[in-house]
């Protein structure tokens, strides 16, 4: 079937006004030329931690609005490449037309889903905790491959990442792990992936070769900031140390440098020990309580009646998607409906169409409760 380019390039048109208007961008360009005359104060680095602060949002402000401008000529391109080919009847240059159009609308879709991203914490970089839930060693195993399914995304993205815990099960698979992912609009990308996990397949660890069902849990917390006003009393924090478990016999094996932190009032805890040190694991086991407390003093302010992170019970009838392994290949979002047949890719990270639909479905979801 013939392209229809003109109604096409029509709706990207369309789709692109409507991400200039969310965007504003006069206002953008009025925080550039701010940002660019703090960038180029004499006394800028007597500050470096403030100096970073202004020319990374100078850095991620002109990237935003070149992203729209760059679009915006590209479908001026596709236009005219069309016009070209209709007036030539070059069939060569319509195929090429026809590849740029598609090209042209997954980008658009992608920055449209960008635009959604205007919660209060969507710019911040995540905090993902990983735990297995019912489901025995096949639920230790699930969680794993949930880690490497989100670390291979971000490597795909080329968004670095930093492990900040892993608890191993006896068997196999993990207990718990804990990563950051250092990227802006981290948290708004990959607070749709919280909830509850679910795993079909032939368990490799049933010498019977029974189909069993697993659970794991995903917590999204976004990273606490220095500028966040959380304070926490020292006797609102109990402090536990104990010797790292791991794999292999690293030296942090021998020491009991891990931490594991508690917060009295609301039962939230922490562990930490996969850096060098005591007082490190410390420091950043403060961090994510910080971060996991200013969510939770959030969501109260706000009066939101959703469960908070760290509450979701990895078991039958809490599950947000699926993975069916066997008997048939299918991943399965169970609040968008968005599904997947190549299961290998998807735990190979491929996980793009997911939290974009994962995306579009909050913010009609948010739309609803206002």
């Amino acid at each position: 079937m013939a392209v229809d380019f003109p109604t096409e390039i029509k709706n990207l048109r369309s789709t692109m006004a409507s991400v200039r208007e969310v965007l504003d961008l006069e206002k953008l360009k009025k925080q550039i030329a701010d940002l660019e005359e703090q960038s180029a104060a004499p006394d800028l680095w007597d500050d470096v931690e403030s100096a970073q602060k202004i020319t990374s949002a100078l850095s991620r402000a002109n990237a935003e609005k070149d992203r729209v401008e760059n679009m915006d000529a590209a479908i001026d391109d596709l236009e005219t490449l069309v016009e070209m080919g209709t007036e030539e009847n070059d069939a060569d240059t319509m195929a090429e037309a026809e590849r740029e159009l598609t090209k042209l609308t997954k980008a658009v879709g992608e920055l449209e889903v960008r635009t959604l991203l205007n919660g209060e914490f969507d710019e911040r970089e995540a905090v993902v905790t990983i735990r297995a839930g019912a489901g025995g060693v096949d639920a230790a195993d699930f969680a794993e491959m949930l880690m490497r399914m989100y670390l291979r995304w971000a490597e795909r993205h080329g968004y670095p990442t930093k492990v900040m815990d892993t608890s191993y099960a006896e068997e196999a698979g993990l207990k718990s792990a804990t990563f950051e992912v250092n990227v802006p609009y981290a948290f708004g990308n990959l607070s749709v992936e919280a909830g509850t996990h679910r795993l079909v397949r032939i368990s490799p660890f049933d010498n019977q070769g029974r189909r069993q069902t697993s659970f794991a849990a995903v917590e999204v917390v976004p990273l606490i900031e220095t500028t966040d006003t959380i304070e926490i009393p020292e006797n609102e924090l109990k402090v536990d140390v104990f010797r790292s478990s791991g794999p292999g016999g690293q030296s942090v094996n021998t020491t009991d440098s891990a931490v594991r932190m508690t917060h009295i009032p609301t039962g939230t805890v922490v562990s930490m020990q996969n850096e060098k040190s005591q007082i490190q694991n410390r420091a950043a086991a403060l961090r994510v309580m910080q971060s996991r407390l200013l969510l939770i003093k959030k969501q109260e302010e706000a009066a939101q009646k959703k469960e908070l992170a760290g509450d979701v019970k990895a078991s039958w009838g809490d599950q947000m998607r699926s993975y069916v392994l066997h008997p048939y290949q299918m991943v399965k979002d169970l609040r968008t409906e968005h599904e997947v047949g190549n299961t290998s890719a998807v735990f190979d990270g491929d996980i793009d169409g997911f939290v974009e639909a994962g995306i579009r479905w909050k913010r009609a979801a948010d739309r609803d409760d206002d």
